[in-house]
């Protein structure tokens, strides 16, 4: 299920962001990406479809769209987010293990 082009770690960042959001903007504003960036993954997320993007018919703001996340893409963002807690519980038991060897190192001198 890997995402192409860019890292899955930026698919998930959009994923979990995406439906609060109208405007990929506020979107970008939110997450410290690009409006460019946000446009090329959400088109990516759009196309796989992982995420279905509704015009608001009535608004004024002609930009705004309502970003909701189709079954796959929930399916996805599990898939992903089970993956990001996967790694990060390996890097800190990799921080706890480096943590007590340092301890031990300084209880031997």
């Amino acid at each position: 299920m890997a995402t192409p082009n860019f890292p899955e770690s930026e698919a998930l960042e959009v994923l979990r962001h995406a439906e609060k959001h109208f405007t990929q903007s506020t979107l970008a504003q939110d997450i410290g990406y690009s409006v460019g960036k946000v446009n090329y993954i959400l088109k990516a997320l759009i196309g796989k479809g992982f995420i279905k993007a509704e015009r608001f018919a009535k608004s004024e703001n002609k930009k705004g769209y309502m970003y909701l996340l189709t079954k796959e893409g929930i399916k996805h963002k599990l898939y992903l987010t089970e993956k990001f807690v996967q790694i990060k519980k390996r890097e800190y038991d990799e921080l706890q293990e480096e943590l007590e060897r340092l301890q031990r190192e300084v209880d031997e001198k």
